[in-house]
């Protein structure tokens, strides 16, 4: 187990290559759930040209049969914290604007479920997102392109499946104002010593066994 403010890489792997690197603080690890903490000022890496490809509609089809390039970006403005639970799949986020210490809204990541590295979290995120307010109103975000990643045989029927489980599980959940959508975090912080990390060495590496 990891202890609170170890820095590990949350990863996206795809046909055993890096297409995203997050560096991410501990908040807390145990056998129920691991919780990372993204702060504003921590290195990051993702697709050379993921906005353009996401914008023209060819992501997925460039994903899938195109190599791609890597870039280093700054993460910025928002304070995310993320609650990842063992085989599911999604996570769990809560969005505050950094500086004003506004709650934006919990955010949830459709994504494989998560493996453990060397140097952190390996999973991959299946593009469909629900955005759910502080008032719990809610809206569906990148339908289009889930449906596109489907279609190209990107996101496999029994990933697929596993969403359709996951929509289910959230909603009752909602529905009952139970955890993690119960504001318990709500009033959460990180610790003032904790700095904006950088990626762990061997961040790029890619156990294939």
């Amino acid at each position: 187990m990891w202890k609170p403010g170890d820095v590990i890489a949350w990863r996206g792997i795809y046909r055993d290559q890096v297409w995203h690197a997050q560096s991410t603080l501990i908040v807390r690890d145990t056998d129920e759930e691991l919780m990372l903490a993204l702060l504003p000022g921590a290195e990051c890496i993702a697709q050379e040209d993921y906005p353009e490809a996401k914008k023209n509609g060819r992501r997925w089809w460039d994903f899938k049969n195109q190599p791609w390039k890597l870039k280093t970006y700054i993460w910025r403005t928002n304070r995310l914290l993320l609650i990842l639970e063992p085989e599911k799949y999604y996570s769990t986020m809560y969005f505050w604007n950094h500086e004003s210490n506004e709650f934006l809204c919990y955010y949830i990541n459709f994504q494989l479920p998560f493996k453990r590295s060397d140097c952190g979290i390996d999973t991959l995120d299946l593009d469909l997102d629900l955005l759910i307010n502080p008032d719990f109103s809610f809206e569906w975000k990148d339908v289009d392109d889930y449906q596109k990643a489907i279609d190209n045989e990107v996101i496999f029927p029994d990933w697929a499946h596993g969403i359709d489980s996951a929509k289910q599980e959230i909603f009752s959940r909602l529905e009952k104002c139970s955890y993690p959508y119960d504001g318990f975090w709500l009033d959460w912080m990180p610790d003032p010593n904790w700095l904006p990390p950088k990626l762990p060495e061997n961040w790029d590496k890619i156990c294939t066994e």
